[in-house]
């Protein structure tokens, strides 16, 4: 009842800020304003630019408005009469005209305004706290998400029960700013973007090319421990592969697609599962075969939006870590507690809170999925008896399955309390009847098969993202692009730092030397920007020393530790992926 009433509240709150919008704008053209997750939108066709500096006067008039107690009344029209009420409004004609023709059409009045709704809403604005909603920011939108369509200018807000909820977010989202993995990802030297390579295509520099490689390798190194073999294909496919796996049908308007000087019609691989099936089909299977993992890491490509691509959380060229299980109907629940077991232990070292989702079909829009009822009914109850039998804490979530089939997926909690989707575990019985998958039986028949889909970061730049901003860059020394940095006080220093480094080296620790004839103030003023666990600073004192002087990330005090034993301890440390420095 608590979620229904803020939902009421935030959805009342973007009548009320459209209200003031068109207060400022008269002739404004209304588009959409729905509730999202802590808040509200809407957009708008403005006559002239709107910024964020503009926010604090509109907030201020939607003060206003509340404190009238406006009621929201509804009122259900004809689809002749709500047409003709929005006769100059082509944003809400083409929605009205969208709607299926035995769907109630309704409106919702407040004060002198009045907008196409479904609802619902407050009873009356008294039910809003006037200090506890924020207007945040202001973004272009396509209409409709279609970057063919009119760019419309779309007002963000925020809203919640009490004041003090508002005040502890919006001390998230400035928290949130500093940690940005677009900012810190140049100020380390992770990855980059180039106009002349394109949006959403991000280029990996060295380091970012160590922590990726880093994250993967540990991610094989857990699937080696249950037999995942390793496999490779190509990135593009003919049309058929994608007509047989249902992808053309239900995913057409995400490929990007290839017509080759011959006439013949390809796509570049948005997913890896439709090749994954050709593998385990290119030879007869016997049950002893079975099961079959496969396991690759690949970039596949899907034809995002423009105007929906942000940094690395959404992008057009995906780094999947991706892999595929072919077994029998009784290895299935094995198998998936394989999976689940493998996820719940990559994201230990990183500090984060899981939670776990069973994420299940729409029955109402059958449109979106592939396969007989009677399959989902069947995997959905399958994953569901799993999850109860093994005691796992969960909760269900409709419309969140995959095309093919129901999934476990894995919410993850940063430090700054924001959930994250991200490892999943998925089932699917669709897929194999499509492409005919089966096995040879102890009866020397035919078997169909069951193939589970399971990624643990799923798209590691996604990933990367999350975890940039859950750290705020300080990455555990494992996967530290540069665990450890050198700096010489002076020229006379620099043979013994070479030396030292090349002692590291042979450790196999990855290390930076800082040479350079700059001061050793600005060198460790410069090098705190870029977060490596421990910093080494060698002059004279240290020169004549048995012990090193460590400056540990994070801390004031310098550490005196014997060299054998930092770098004994270290090496123990990125064994046993700790979280925390010493």
């Amino acid at each position: 009842m608590k979620e229904d009433k803020m939902h009421n509240i935030r959805h009342s709150l973007a009548h009320i800020m459209a209200m003031a919008v068109l207060k400022k704008f008269p002739d404004a053209k209304l588009g959409i304003g729905p509730v999202i997750d802590n808040g509200f939108y809407y957009d708008f066709l403005l006559p002239e630019k709107l910024s964020d500096t503009d926010l604090p006067k509109i907030q201020k008039d939607m003060k206003k408005i509340i404190q009238q107690k406006v009621e929201f009344t509804k009122e259900i029209s004809s689809k002749k009469d709500a047409l003709a009420k929005n006769k100059n409004n082509k944003y809400k004609q083409e929605l009205i005209e969208d709607l299926p023709a035995n769907e109630e059409i309704s409106f919702y009045a407040c004060g002198d305004f009045e907008d196409l709704c479904a609802g619902s809403h407050v009873k009356d604005s008294s039910e809003i706290k006037p200090n506890a909603f924020a207007l945040t920011t202001t973004a272009g939108a396509y209409w409709r998400g279609d970057e063919k369509n009119d760019m419309m200018t779309r007002i963000y807000g925020v809203a919640f029960a009490s004041k003090e909820e508002l005040d502890e977010y919006l001390t998230m989202l400035e928290e949130a700013k500093k940690r940005d993995h677009r900012k810190l990802g140049k100020e380390l030297d992770l990855f980059s973007f180039s106009e002349l390579v394109g949006a959403g295509l991000p280029l990996w520099s060295p380091k970012g090319t160590v922590l990726r490689q880093e994250l993967d390798n540990y991610v094989w190194e857990l699937r080696k421990q249950y037999e995942y073999q390793a496999v490779t294909i190509p990135h593009i496919t003919k049309k058929d592969l994608y007509e047989t796996s249902g992808h053309w049908d239900k995913f057409s308007d995400e490929l990007f697609k290839i017509t080759t000087r011959e006439g013949h019609e390809f796509a570049m691989k948005p997913m890896n599962c439709p090749h994954h099936t050709q593998i385990y089909a290119h030879l007869p299977r016997s049950y002893r075969d079975l099961p079959q993992r496969y396991g690759e890491t690949t970039m596949v490509y899907r034809d995002e939006q423009s105007g929906e691509l942000v940094g690395l959380s959404r992008v057009r060229c995906i780094s999947q870590d991706d892999a595929h299980v072919f077994c029998r109907e009784n290895q299935a629940e094995e198998e998936i507690l394989k999976i689940i077991d493998i996820i719940q232990n990559f994201y230990k070292p990183f500090g984060f809170d899981l939670k776990i989702r069973l994420s299940l079909h729409d029955p109402k829009k059958p449109e979106k999925y592939i396969g007989s009822k009677a399959n989902w009914t069947k995997m959905e109850k399958q994953l569901r008896d799993l999850l109860k039998k093994q005691k796992i804490e969960h909760y269900e979530s409709i419309g969140e399955a995959a095309m093919y089939g129901p999934k476990i997926d894995f919410i993850a909690h940063d430090s700054l309390k924001r959930e994250w989707q991200v490892a999943t575990a998925q089932i699917d019985r669709n897929m194999p009847e499509r492409f005919k998958l089966t096995c040879t039986n102890e009866n020397n028949k035919e078997e169909n098969i069951v193939m589970l889909h399971c990624a643990i970061m799923g798209s590691i730049e996604r990933f990367v993202a999350i975890l940039i901003e859950h750290l705020g860059g300080n990455f555990p020394l494992w996967c530290s692009p540069v665990q450890i940095k050198i700096m010489s006080v002076g020229a006379g220093h620099i043979e013994f730092c070479q030396n030292l480094k090349k002692e590291f080296i042979e450790q196999n620790l990855r290390i930076e030397l800082d040479d350079s004839s700059e001061t050793i103030g600005n060198k460790i003023r410069k090098n705190a920007s870029q977060r490596i666990p421990y910093t080494l600073v060698i002059g004279d004192k240290e020169m004549g020393s048995k012990k090193l002087s460590v400056r540990v990330r994070g801390k004031q005090d310098l550490l005196e530790i014997d060299k054998s034993e930092f770098i004994a301890k270290i090496k123990e440390d990125i064994k046993n992926r700790t979280l925390e420095l010493l």
